[in-house]
């Protein structure tokens, strides 16, 4: 099938192709279209007059290659598809099946003739022997799923109807998700069979592998829980109560295990709170957000959608996949939702609401913590209205025409 591709990622690797030195990581949860980034790669390469077999590409999931589990069945298999005394440029998918990775593949990179580009679906593969034995040798790419515009482009890729109304599209991008491959679903049940399977998935490879799971049940009960507050804020005492009123009694310990393996397996993603007087990250009180916001719907029957925390998990997904550090602000007794760093320690400060343009009381609400921040970096109230506002020189914009233009804050 035809690729559909994703030009924002490409277009941060181009320029370590064919660097022999630094391997390539791309992480990201499963499904969001790690394998057909790196296919992508490869059909630029050969496009670019890279012969064939000079492309070695390995998917460790596999039937193919599936039985290979240690660093010497590895090493072997390399050592035979490598035909050509020119730069190999070796693509390996699921590289955290294989026992003792690091080593093997520190040791084809101290080759020199290999450009390796390897895939993980959890933050393990970067938190332990790589990471220390490969510090300055690597770069990792963060995918996400789909964004909005992504979203959209994919539909028309695949000729799949698209409604003139941007909103009508919103809510069914909310509910759908943007996994790459329910796309190409026609009914929501499929979507949501797929969405499903894929938490199943994570489940049995990433999770279970890794952490002990002694009730299964608690655990389901915790992931459901946090899944259904997505975007609220919560610790693990908070957390611990909130089960308890509904008759589970779980050790602080063991909740923060499973938060911490959701996390790891890239099912939740972490927002820090962040004081803005004393500039000192907050313990305790986090909020997190969903890798995509299908997770939500694949677990609820009932499909309306809040489109607070909604908003809140796609501005926050779009910020990661355009390079932004991304955390919640305290001002005083109020909250910013998202201050953003880019690379160049410049920051942008965001308040997310469905509308302002139906109250004053709700104009005020979201603009009040923006205009507390006495700095000059940018400020944006970021709605779905398409009668926009100015008010003390903070940007209202329209996040769906916003993402649809591919801008940055």
């Amino acid at each position: 099938m035809e690729l559909f591709f994703r030009e924002q990622y490409l277009s941060k690797i181009r320029g370590f192709y064919h660097d022999t030195d630094i391997i390539k990581v791309i992480t990201g949860v499963r499904r969001c279209g790690k394998s057909s980034l790196m296919e992508m790669i490869k059909d630029e390469l050969i496009a670019s007059d890279i012969r064939e077999e000079c492309i070695i590409y390995i998917d460790l999931d596999s039937r193919k290659y599936r039985k290979i589990k240690t660093d010497d069945e590895f090493e072997k298999i390399v050592d035979e598809l490598s035909i050509t005394k020119e730069t190999k440029y070796l693509f390996v998918d699921e590289i955290q099946n294989i026992k003792n990775f690091e080593e093997i593949i520190n040791a084809f990179r101290n080759d020199g003739d290999y450009s390796i580009f390897i895939t993980g679906s959890n933050s393990y593969l970067l938190s332990g022997e790589l990471a220390t034995k490969l510090t300055g040798r690597y770069v990792e790419f963060e995918l996400f799923t789909l964004n909005f515009n992504e979203y959209l482009s994919m539909k028309e890729f695949y000729q799949k109807p698209i409604d003139n109304n941007l909103n009508i599209e919103l809510d069914k991008f909310l509910r759908e998700g943007g996994f790459p491959r329910t796309v190409r679903f026609d009914t929501v049940e499929e979507k949501q069979v797929y969405v499903k399977s894929v938490i199943e998935e994570i489940f049995e490879k990433d999770i279970k592998k890794r952490v002990k799971i002694r009730n299964v049940e608690v655990f389901e009960a915790v992931r459901g829980f946090v899944i259904n507050n997505y975007g609220a804020t919560m610790s693990i005492q908070s957390l611990q109560q909130s089960l308890e009123k509904v008759g589970l009694s779980v050790q602080r310990a063991t909740l923060k295990r499973y938060i911490d393996a959701l996390v790891g397996a890239k099912i939740l993603y972490k927002c820090d709170r962040f004081d803005m007087k004393s500039k000192r990250a907050l313990s305790g009180e986090k909020k997190y957000y969903l890798a995509d916001t299908s997770f939500y719907f694949a677990f609820n029957t009932d499909n309306r959608i809040n489109y607070g925390p909604a908003l809140e998990n796609m501005v926050y997904l779009y910020s990661r996949g355009m390079n932004y550090s991304v955390s919640v602000g305290r001002i005083g007794k109020l909250e910013c939702d998202f201050i953003l760093r880019d690379t160049q320690q410049n920051y942008s400060y965001i308040q997310v609401a469905y509308t302002i343009n139906e109250s004053k009381q709700t104009e005020d609400r979201e603009y009040r913590p923006l205009e507390m921040i006495r700095d000059n970096f940018a400020k944006y109230v970021v709605t779905t209205d398409y009668l926009l506002q100015k008010r003390n020189g903070i940007n209202h914009i329209n996040i769906l025409e916003f993402i649809k233009e591919g801008k940055k804050f």
